[in-house]
């Protein structure tokens, strides 16, 4: 099929094409915020690294498809589509199909947007690849509703309309460009990352003791002499508790305070607990899902999985359906294409549920036994594609007209 029935983009670039455009204008305004343009240091505190990951892989795991609706009226995968491809195996030559769209949610929640470039074959005008743009390549302006590449690992760089622009934008304060979870969650993450330094601090010198050395009196005379003395004693104290010493003599008349506070008296341990929850909150992900030492039961467990579904997974899907169907459909077509991510794949992994699920499918009608079996890669059996319904209610006219026991009187 000739995708230019299909696709909105009537003005294709070839890389040669995209080579010769023009520079970026003056004045766009950056998308990626420079504080985060690396996003090493907060990946480096444990949960923002396992929600970000959690949410990436999700996403990723599930299988794009492309849809078209048949003669009955059913939307089916079309396998002979070239996105049917580049959706389920290999959208860009770095990347297969669950790298790239795991980069793409990672780019998304760190960095605000995500932007991906359809390219396509200037010999038959096909989609070729679709380009995730390297992080910090891309700028947006606003007022010509433009985007401005210079992306040259991908060999990608020009000027692009809003509709040539597959734009995947995290929560949003203008409708036009997203803003990263780690901006609302600065103060949170640093605190987190504060708390790391201190233990690694605190195991790195085993515990090392604090404190202040001081006299009532003299050691040596008076002003500089007694500062320097001080100074003097408070240094070889220093050295003795971090050769390990517990108890350590203090000579003459100085005295020593202690001032440093154990790590339950500042409730070190209730903070970073705290910071986990916090974190856990910003980006939508069940403290459970990072390991945190919660109470947790089957039911809660339950109950967790289906908010994470409904709440904060299923919106990230419906957003990239709805853009993928906005930016590679033509209007007229609207109704008779569709990109949909495969949910069933969320509980491949419990049987229990899955089979619990199958089974009522069947019964309710939806399903007949060989629709299941070919999702379950099995041959088809005689007599599996009547779809069956579940008998055990009847009509009270139905009741009367078999003369069962008891009808007549009721």
């Amino acid at each position: 099929m000739n995708l230019l029935s299909v696709f909105p983009f009537f003005r294709k670039r070839s890389l040669a094409q995209a080579d010769e455009a023009s520079t970026p204008r003056k004045g766009g305004a950056s998308i990626v915020p420079p504080s985060y343009m690396g996003c090493a240091q907060p990946l480096a505190v444990s949960t923002v690294y396992r929600c970000v990951r959690l949410l990436s892989e999700s996403v990723a795991n599930l299988p794009l498809r492309f849809l078209r609706m048949n003669a009955d009226g059913v939307f089916v995968d079309d396998r002979r589509d070239r996105l049917h491809y580049l959706l389920s195996v290999q959208p860009d030559e770095p990347y297969n199909a669950f790298d790239f769209w795991s980069q793409a949610i990672q780019q998304m929640l760190l960095q605000g947007n995500a932007y991906i470039v359809p390219q396509y074959d200037p010999m038959t005008m096909q989609i070729s690849r679709l380009v995730l743009c390297t992080r910090g390549t891309v700028s947006y302006d606003q007022l010509n509703r433009q985007y401005t590449v210079m992306d040259p690992t991908n060999r990608l760089s020009g000027t692009f309309a809003e509709e040539e622009v597959i734009h995947l934008k995290n929560l949003s304060l203008d409708g036009q460009t997203g803003v990263s979870t780690l901006t609302f969650a600065r103060l949170t993450a640093d605190i987190a990352q504060t708390g790391d330094r201190e233990t690694l601090n605190r195991f790195a010198n085993g515990g090392n003791v604090r404190g202040l050395v001081g006299n009532d009196t003299s050691v040596r005379g008076f002003g500089e002499y007694q500062d320097t003395e001080l100074d003097a004693t408070a240094a070889d104290l220093d050295e003795q508790f971090q050769a390990g010493k517990k108890i350590v003599a203090v000579p003459g008349q100085v005295k020593f305070s202690q001032l440093s506070l154990s790590s339950t008296d500042m409730q070190f341990l209730e903070s970073r607990k705290f910071t986990v929850r916090e974190i856990c909150r910003f980006f939508g992900v069940h403290p459970s899902f990072v390991f945190d030492d919660t109470s947790n039961n089957y039911k809660s467990a339950e109950m967790a999985n289906v908010a994470f579904l409904s709440n904060t997974l299923n919106p990230m899907l419906r957003k990239i359906e709805c853009e993928l169907h906005r930016k590679l459909i033509v209007p007229e077509l609207c109704c008779e294409r569709r990109f949909e991510f495969d949910r069933r794949s969320l509980y491949a992994c419990d049987l229990q549920s899955r089979v619990q699920y199958q089974t009522q499918t069947i019964a309710a009608g939806i399903y007949t036994v060989n629709d299941w079996r070919r999702v379950e890669n099995m041959p088809a059996v005689a007599g599996g594609d009547t779809p069956l319904v579940s008998a055990n209610l009847k009509g009270l006219q139905a009741l009367l007209q078999e003369g069962e026991p008891g009808a007549a009187d009721e």
